[in-house]
């Protein structure tokens, strides 16, 4: 490192993910990016213009080489991640790696095993957990708020897919599918809220909307914009996932609720507004409502400041020594959880988490 504090950045990636990890990471006290990467020169020159200073490649494995960072941020599109970490987990370099860790389970596997003698630290950004509603939802269930939590319910009602560098994100082979490419963010936070692990699925979707008449090299997009999804939980709790994703005229975009015997934690964005209703206290339409911020976020980005949150639990626990807050098994998990969800669609059966697992 070049100083006591100062961490050297590299961003391997720097489409509509990458600039926005470099956006972060310029208000991220003690971060310097030091070099980009992308093979397509419009990226290029976009991080270029926000980080002139930056060495530039359109080969991540010169980025490397090149010996000038302490950490990397993966954005690349989900089907290189497993490339692109299979030569940086064969460095000491910190890694933050977009999600999904990967677009299949077995490929998840090759990177753990390939981090699995490392030192450093190889961090997978689910940052939905810092969103600050959130945040504060998963510690006050973490605190008894609703007692045992039995029930958790995802609604996410939101605009159709951007448009990326080549589209690459029309296509399930190259993003895992919707429901590993979006909503690995829900089954992780599912995952991380409820204090068994996820056993079954059973899921329902479709694409009905968006993209349809969309056709690329002569292939039709074929991403799902729309499903149901039921995770069971070892000890008997429920999990739902309500998305649609032609639902841009809506108010909340996204909405989180745990429930047990003690009552009812909400987290809805946009807003911050967070909502305790005590079973005995409060009653329909009585319940307080809040609105959650969190003083610390310097940019508040795409995802209401929780990337820049993330990025200073990563820089801390690099200077630290310390563990990642999300783990290659957590990443593993969330996209094992999404995969047996498209495949409960496909072949219209309950699928069990074990059909994926080691």
């Amino acid at each position: 490192m070049t100083g006591d504090t100062e961490l050297r950045y590299g961003v391997i990636g720097t489409g509509m993910m990458g600039v926005e990890h470099i956006n972060n990471l310029l208000h991220v006290e003690g971060a310097a990016i030091s070099a980009v990467s992308d093979p397509d020169e419009g990226s290029r020159g976009t991080a270029s213009a926000l980080v002139p200073d930056a060495a530039t490649f359109a080969d991540h494995r010169d980025l490397i080489d090149a010996g000038v960072c302490d950490a990397v941020v993966i954005a690349s599109p989900n089907m290189t991640h497993v490339d692109v970490l299979g030569d940086v987990l064969q460095t000491e370099l910190h890694v933050l790696v977009e999600k999904p860790l990967c677009t299949t389970v077995e490929d998840c596997y090759t990177v753990m095993d390939l981090a699995a003698a490392r030192e450093a630290i190889t961090w997978v950004g689910l940052e939905y957990r810092y969103i600050p509603p959130i945040a504060k939802l998963i510690e006050d269930v973490d605190d008894g708020a609703v007692g045992r939590p039995r029930m958790v319910a995802i609604r996410e009602h939101r605009m159709p897919f951007l448009e990326k560098v080549g589209n690459w994100n029309r296509f399930s082979a190259n993003t895992g599918g919707t429901l590993v490419e979006k909503c690995c963010h829900f089954f992780d936070l599912m995952n991380r809220i409820m204090p068994a692990p996820p056993v079954r699925v059973m899921a329902s979707g479709n694409q009905d909307v968006n993209h349809l008449d969309e056709v690329y090299d002569g292939e039709t997009s074929d991403i799902l914009d729309n499903a149901y999804v039921i995770v069971d939980f070892a000890d008997g709790s429920r999990g739902m996932l309500d998305l649609c994703m032609f639902a841009e005229a809506t108010r909340y975009t996204e909405e989180v609720s745990v429930l047990g015997a003690k009552g009812k934690v909400e987290a809805l964005l946009p807003g911050n507004e967070f909502r305790t209703g005590r079973r005995g206290e409060h009653f329909y339409g009585t319940v307080p409502v809040e609105e959650i911020h969190d003083d610390r976020i310097a940019y508040q980005g795409f995802h209401d400041g929780s990337s820049y949150i993330e990025h200073t639990h990563f820089r801390d626990a690099i200077l630290e020594g310390r563990a990642p807050d999300v783990s290659l098994e957590d990443g593993l998990v969330s996209v094992a959880v999404g995969a047996a969800a498209h495949r409960s669609i496909d072949e219209g059966r309950p699928v069990e988490i074990a059909e994926f697992l080691r």
